[in-house]
């Protein structure tokens, strides 16, 4: 790898941890596709393939040492803090959505009952007397 593929100890200045572990799987995948161009271009070779077979048995134990790992990490007791966290957020956010639906609605009924009596009054109005004249029907609805 060469300067521009390794960060320093912590990363650069602003660098997120979700931005540190992007970088991370890149360097993964950028690892893999070095690896597989390796392969590719030594499997000709007995030798060479005995020892490709060998370290691929030594990426398989690395990829399930690492899946444990993650799987550790999520039954961690931060982890399960974060998700109980995350659903009291959740459950209040449900809550806080039933109160504003509660108090509202009273609201937003009289205004669709009122928008429908004016509609009513200006359909009807309008085919019997002609034009309407919107300021003065206003002004006794204020």
């Amino acid at each position: 790898m060469n300067e521009k593929q390794t960060n320093e100890p912590g990363g650069p200045a602003g660098q997120t941890p979700g931005d540190a572990w992007q970088e991370v799987g890149r360097q993964f995948q950028i690892l893999g596709e070095s690896l597989a161009a390796a392969v590719r271009a030594s499997w000709s070779d007995p030798e060479h393939r005995k020892r490709v077979q060998e370290m691929q048995g030594s990426l398989e134990t690395m990829v399930k040492d690492v899946d444990q790992a993650l799987q550790d990490a999520v039954r961690s007791p931060q982890a399960q803090q974060a998700r109980a966290e995350a659903k009291k957020a959740a459950e209040s956010l449900r809550e806080a959505g039933e109160q504003t639906v509660v108090e509202v609605r009273p609201h937003l009924l009289a205004a669709l009952k009122q928008v429908n009596e004016e509609l009513q009054q200006l359909f009807g109005r309008s085919a019997s007397s002609g034009p309407e004249q919107p300021a003065a029907e206003e002004d006794k609805n204020v």
